[in-house]
Parts: C-alpha cells; structure tokens; sequence
C-alpha cells in the first residue's frame, strides 16, 4: 500500500517506518493519491506514536503499512540524528490539516471531517471555509470509534464522496478506524489528526510559534493540559530507548 511516493526515503525509529518528507513532497503525495483514486492512509508520527505501538502490535502493524508516516514531532527528528539519519523536518499533523484544506480550496477537493467532541467537527469545518474561499466541506460529524457506530458513518462517508478524510478520535483509535473501514470508505487520502479540529476551532490553544520551532511544544501542553502528564511519561522512556540504541 506504499504506492504513490515508493521512492521516499524512510527510517526507521524503534521498529516504527518514518518518511523523510517535507511539507509540500506530503502535499504532492496526497495530490497523488487524489488523482489515482485508491484508498490510502496517511499517519502523523510523534513520540506517543512510536512507544504505544512497542506495546500494542496492531498498531505497529498500521503504521507500517500505511502510506505514509510523515514526522511529527521534535522528538523523532532528535531519534533520527541520534541514529545517523537526519529528517529534514517536522512535518506536524495539525499544520498538514490547513495545508491539505488550502490546496483543497485551490483543487477542488472535497473534505469530510470526523471526530472530536459533538459539534467541533462543524465548528473547525466553518473556521476552514472561512480561512480558504471556495473550500467544500462534504461533511462534518462527530460520531464515535465504536465498531457499532461503523457501518452506519461509513454509509455516511461514501455518501458524501469525499476526496480527504480527516479522523479525530485519537491515537490509536483513529488510526485502527482508518485501517479497520479503509477500502470501505472509499476516499482516496485518510488521516489521523488527533486534537486538530480543537486546534482550528479555537477549543485547544495551540503553543506559540517559537514554541513550536524550538520543540517545546509538549511543555505548552502540559502547563495548558495537566491531565496528560501520564502520557508525557512516554517521553523519558523514548529518549532512554533512542540513547540505548544509539550507542
């Protein structure tokens, strides 16, 4: 399921496939998949990606498989120089989404939005068009990554026939929905995007610019969210295993 963008370069960080692409070589390949119309999934790799799948097999497995793995984190773009293998950048999931929405704009491309608390899907949607005239929104829906709540939002999503679907119901639920109900759905570029639609639709701050650059912006998210200092412990635990590894 590789295909289109075989010839990327990836490494590989504790098992887990990352591709050294930019931000616009990310775009082109999902234009690519536009245009050739086969279903094929797109994940965001960051940190909390590659320790949750040490453990959880199915979840390694999807990420492997997918299409694309672009890097997104600063922590990953560190694991990358430890090993020897620098990437050229971070290319962040959130970022990807009002990236994809512009082209979208420009292409006409159809989005579908789904996930995220009841009504933040449509919020972010109504956020989207406003920031890129001319943008069709196909669909936005909260629903649930329930396997009983399936058959009925995939009914839903082929009705809306959108080109792009954007998944936010977190990791790894999201990523196993998209790989669960993929060739199903029909839509040629489907990708977790986590707190994304809380990002654009003003629920979520987003850390600040600098922040960002300088890789701080897991400290932006612990002082602004304090319940995910349990998922934060995944982060000394990385960087032990990158050391250890690296050595």
């Amino acid at each position: 399921m590789r295909s289109p963008g075989c010839e990327m370069r990836s490494i590989d960080v504790l098992g887990i496939r990352v591709d050294d692409v930019t931000v616009d070589e990310a775009l082109d390949f999902a234009a690519s998949c536009v245009a050739g119309r086969a279903p094929r999934q797109i994940a965001t790799v960051n940190v909390e990606f590659i320790m949750t799948a040490q453990a959880d097999a199915e979840f390694r497995d999807i990420l492997n498989r997918s299409a694309l793995n672009i890097p997104d984190s600063a922590g990953v773009l560190w694991a990358a120089r430890r090993f020897g293998h620098p990437l050229r950048g971070r290319v962040a999931g959130s970022d990807m989404v009002e990236h994809i929405a512009r082209r979208a704009s420009q292409a006409g491309w159809k989005l579908f939005l789904l996930g995220a608390a009841e009504g933040v899907a449509q919020q972010a949607s109504n956020v989207l068009q406003s920031r890129y005239p001319g943008l069709t929104v196909a669909g936005a829906f909260a629903g649930s990554p329930r396997r009983g709540e399936e058959a009925e939002i995939v009914e839903r999503i082929r009705s809306a026939s959108p080109d792009v679907l954007f998944v936010a119901y977190g990791a790894p639920a999201q990523d196993k929905w998209i790989a669960r109900n993929l060739e199903r759905l029909n839509v040629p570029v489907a990708m977790g995007v986590g707190g994304a639609f809380d990002f654009i639709a003003g629920i979520t701050r987003r850390a600040p610019r600098w922040m960002r650059r300088t890789g701080l912006e897991w400290l932006h998210r612990l002082v602004h969210q304090p319940w995910r200092w349990r998922r934060m412990r995944a982060l000394p635990r990385f960087a032990w295993r990158v050391l250890r590894q690296s050595q």
